[in-house]
């Protein structure tokens, strides 16, 4: 009788020279028993091995999330290139101005808090610099329309320091009418409609659109009240909601309609923003309608702004929602924190069940490629590979750089390093426009991280070293299903060394990638004792030197990597060594 096992904590592996575990995204289906995952459980385990013609027939995949083959270029849109300067609009604002607002920092050193002309042609006009690199789809911040002046309220924004007073909306995060585009941002024949069509159509790629439901613009504490901001429109331009600047205790939502939408207690978590209340069915409605319509006009996929400032049930109800009429829309949430065990908290069916960037990811990832003395191991814990913690960690969207917070303070070394990593190791890899060349590394926001771009980096970033680097890994992913799906299988991690597995079988496609890492300045031997048979072919470019050249000898692979180097074995063979499968559940009868 096939039997499902709803999920397992641990498969344990046992070589000659290491035991190891599998995470519980393997199915094992071998006629006999098919392993799954869900919640955790207790399976009774025996000591009967696999033969070799079971493991051979077994299913071995880290996910099926058809997102899971995509990587993703993020880009702040207006940061990207002026494609047309016709919707830049310099003289917008009057005497609060919203066209290049310049902060000015020590040593010349400059930010911007206006917007700087990046729009949705610049963005059409480069989609093949950003799919030559191996993207397959890109992430926009908001593009739904925003005040016209820079706001008046708050503190003042300085170079390297925060505040509102002075910003405009140039980054999406703003919104006032939810159905509408920002006008800094379309074209003549060009809306969003047309950008994801021809982005699909004419260059393969999918459009992650950014999404917000925790807030909308700054709404008070305005010397006088500005036109806009603390509004909220409906797709017919009427005014569905208004702060009217007044401070959240103020607003009175059980007389004034015009407050609804709103929280009426402070926030710290929003400032001066208006905070939206989640448990407003009008807001639900309008907020969704309005998601459902960018899906309507090609969004693919959604990142989810702020997640942790809105309860679980709001974004189960969201989730339900969107894909009712969408199953299996693809979903992942910012939850900016450190921790996993909060990050996980999203990923569960009963909290929306959506994806979340993987903070915690981060956070190891820049520790270890930002210091030449660290150590590779220090990597290890943030995966969560066979402990159940998330409901797919295969399925987590990966980085180092992002918008809101420092950007990498690495050498290109280090950058190279990290996208050696981030591209073969578990997970769906982001990266944020720049990094492939260190733009602004090690600048957080108002003192560079989000600075214009421009054609004339793009145009040169070719000869960059670490977008070479980007381009042959991302390309390398891309082109194999056990980077993108398989089973990730740690072998062996040192200092400057690593070596693992990803493992991919299913419906008669058996890949099995060997990753080798050196993030170290001189070469480094390496030997390790898959348990995967070969033969085995290297898919990464050859080094000049003959010692880099793999030997295999009796299922031994040694080697020596060149410094800063990745190298890719990929075996074709399906696994069917019987110690792949040291244990086995017993047949019972749980579901």
């Amino acid at each position: 009788m096939n039997k499902r096992i709803r999920s397992i904590r641990q498969l344990a592996l046992t070589t000659s020279i290491l035991t190891f575990s599998l995470s519980p995204r393997l199915w094992a289906d071998t006629g006999a028993v098919s392993l799954t995952a869900g919640p955790l459980t207790t399976v009774p385990l025996t000591t009967a091995p696999l033969t070799a013609a079971e493991a051979a027939q077994a299913t071995i995949v880290g996910t099926d999330e058809p997102f899971a083959s995509d990587a993703v270029y993020f880009v702040l849109t207006d940061r990207f290139v002026d494609g047309d300067p016709a919707n830049n609009y310099p003289a917008q604002g009057g005497q609060q101005p919203t066209f290049d607002q310049r902060l000015i920092g020590p040593d010349g050193r400059q930010a911007n808090v206006g917007y700087l002309g990046g729009d949705f042609r610049g963005l059409l006009d480069n989609a093949d610099y950003i799919r030559d690199m191996g993207f397959t789809a890109v992430w926009l911040t908001p593009i739904v329309d925003n005040p016209n002046e820079a706001f008046s309220g708050g503190d003042q924004v300085e170079f390297g320091g925060w505040g509102d007073r002075g910003k405009t909306g140039y980054h999406g995060y703003w919104g006032v009418n939810f159905y509408r585009e920002d006008e800094h941002l379309v074209s003549a024949r060009l809306g969003f409609r047309e950008l994801t069509r021809q982005l699909q159509q004419q260059h393969g790629l999918k459009t992650v659109l950014d999404v917000v439901a925790n807030h909308g613009s700054p709404s008070f504490d305005m010397p006088q009240d500005q036109p806009m901001f603390g509004e909220v429109y409906d797709a017919e331009g009427q005014l569905r909601a208004d702060h009217q600047n007044l401070l959240p205790p103020q607003l009175t939502p059980e007389q004034e309609p015009l407050h609804a939408f709103f929280h009426a207690e402070g926030d710290p978590h929003t400032a001066q923003l208006s905070n939206f209340n989640e448990d407003n069915e009008a807001l639900q409605d309008y907020l969704i309608n309005a998601y459902l319509y960018w899906i309507d006009q090609g969004a693919a996929a959604f990142r989810i702004d702020t997640v942790k400032h809105m309860p679980h049930h709001f974004w189960k109800l969201f989730g339900d929602r969107i894909r009712q009429q969408h199953p299996g829309f693809f979903m992942f949430g910012e939850s900016y924190n450190w921790e996993a065990e909060k990050l996980a908290e999203h990923t569960w069916p009963e909290n929306g069940g959506m994806s979340v960037l993987d903070f915690a990811g981060r956070q190891a990832m820049v520790s270890v490629f930002e210091n030449s003395d660290s150590h590779f191991a220090s990597l290890l814990d943030y995966l969560h590979l066979d402990d159940g913690l998330y409901r797919n960690p295969y399925e987590l969207m990966t980085f180092y750089d992002n918008h809101d917070m420092s950007r990498m303070n690495a050498t290109e070394q280090g950058f190279i390093d990290a996208n050696n990593w981030l591209f073969t190791s578990r997970g769906i890899p982001v990266v944020y426009y720049g990094s492939e060349v260190t733009f602004m590394a090690g600048t957080r926001e108002h003192e560079g991280n989000r600075n214009y771009f421009g054609q004339q980096r793009i145009d040169a970033a070719p000869g960059h070293p670490v977008y070479q680097q980007l381009k042959q890994i991302a390309r390398l992913r891309q082109q194999h299903v056990a980077l993108q799906r398989g089973v990730q299988v740690n072998l062996d991690f040192q200092q400057h060394t690593a070596s693992f597995l990803r493992v991919y079988q299913q419906g008669g496609v058996s890949e099995t990638a060997l990753v080798l890492l050196n993030k170290g300045d001189s070469p480094a031997p390496i030997s390790v004792e898959p348990p995967v048979s070969g033969p085995w072919q290297r898919v990464t470019p050859a080094c000049a030197a003959d010692h880099c050249q793999p030997d295999v000898t009796a299922g031994r692979i040694t080697t020596t990597l060149a410094p800063h180097s990745v190298m890719v074995l990929i075996s074709s063979q399906p696994v069917s060594n019987p110690k792949w499968s040291q244990w086995r559940p017993e047949q019972d009868s749980g579901a």
